[in-house]
């Protein structure tokens, strides 16, 4: 009976890609964060810069054979579709890095138990990216009017992020973190890499549930991510409307950024000048979508000549200006 009914699930079609792909893909997330969790990272320890590097090499190895794949099976097309959203992603998720660095810092989690919240908090990007992306592609196929939306939203954001200032996040003011303050027990202090402990309740003495702060610091990040991904997720609909593409270009941006964190950490001031590279991404795809609109469709090695450009031309401007060990201090001297 199952082998009957398995070969047409495996091909049914499911928001336009037949269930085997779908499933592959999963797959291949799933091999991965095991090798990672249970592999490398087994024992809790701090990964190095050297070693964040590596393993953010393989990633973007892995990323690059998979968007090869999708070029040679899909066409060219999807295939530069693919390293255009992978390259947007990627540079879009670079400033929740330095997010990311302000809430164990203000958590005072150690190096060697970040890595391991940080990949487990993949688990719950792939929900929360999977249902933002799916909403995407519902409302996108039933309204087209609404990536109209989607490149003002982006335009407007990329235009923010020029002028906007150099304020200070402060995570103690995080809706998630004092709505779950308020409501659960938590400990004052670690318990390791456990997100929950059982202790004695300090009125009825009996033993109860405890989250450490590591729980609450991967909520806050989680959170952080979704927030990014309002960003994040219309601007790679408006490279491709092929959901395949948006899940799996995101995907493994996400996953290949864990891996880079502890490295971008280490040398957050050094891209002090890569969010304006940023906005000018952006607002390049918010027009791109208004110019598709009403003068047809731009040519997919296009955007992503432009989009690489821009990224590459913010790295390398971060990197001049902050050379020798000047940075914030120079960047933010009055006139």
């Amino acid at each position: 009976m199952i082998a009957e009914f398995l070969p047409d699930f495996l091909f049914a079609e499911i928001v336009g890609k037949p269930a085997w792909l779908w499933l592959a893909f999963l797959a291949l997330v799933g091999v991965l964060l095991a090798f990672d969790l249970g592999v490398l990272n087994r024992k809790s320890k701090e990964l190095g810069v050297a070693d964040s590097l590596k393993l953010s090499a393989f990633y973007i190895a892995v990323a690059v054979a998979f968007g090869g794949w999708i070029w040679s099976s899909m066409g060219p097309e999807a295939g530069m579709n693919y390293f255009t959203g992978y390259a947007i992603e990627k540079a879009l998720s670079i400033d929740n890095v330095f997010v990311i660095a302000l809430i164990f810092g203000y958590f005072s989690i150690p190096p060697r138990y970040q890595y391991r919240a940080l990949v487990w908090g993949i688990l719950a990007v792939l929900v929360l990216r999977g249902l933002m992306i799916g909403v995407g592609a519902a409302l996108v196929q039933d309204y087209d009017w609404i990536l109209l939306i989607f490149g003002a939203f982006l335009a407007f954001t990329g235009v923010k992020m020029l002028f906007a200032g150099e304020g200070e996040t402060d995570i103690s003011q995080n809706a998630a973190l004092r709505w779950l303050s308020g409501r659960m027990r938590v400990t004052p202090a670690l318990h390791g890499e456990s997100f929950f402990v059982r202790q004695p309740d300090p009125v009825t003495g009996k033993l109860v549930l405890w989250a450490t702060p590591l729980f609450l610091a991967l909520v806050v990040i989680n959170v952080a991510d979704l927030v990014f991904a309002v960003d994040s997720v219309p601007a790679i609909f408006a490279i491709t409307t092929d959901t395949y593409i948006v899940f799996t270009a995101n995907i493994m941006a996400v996953l290949g950024l864990r891996a880079l964190y502890f490295a971008l950490a280490a040398m957050a001031q050094r891209f002090a000048y890569l969010k304006y590279a940023l906005a000018l991404v952006l607002v390049f795809i918010g027009a791109k979508i208004f110019w598709s609109h009403f003068f047809g469709k731009v040519d997919p090695a296009i955007s992503l000549g432009v989009t690489l450009a821009l990224i590459a031309g913010g790295v390398v401007v971060s990197l001049w200006k902050t050379r020798g060990g000047k940075g914030e201090e120079e960047r933010l001297a009055p006139e």
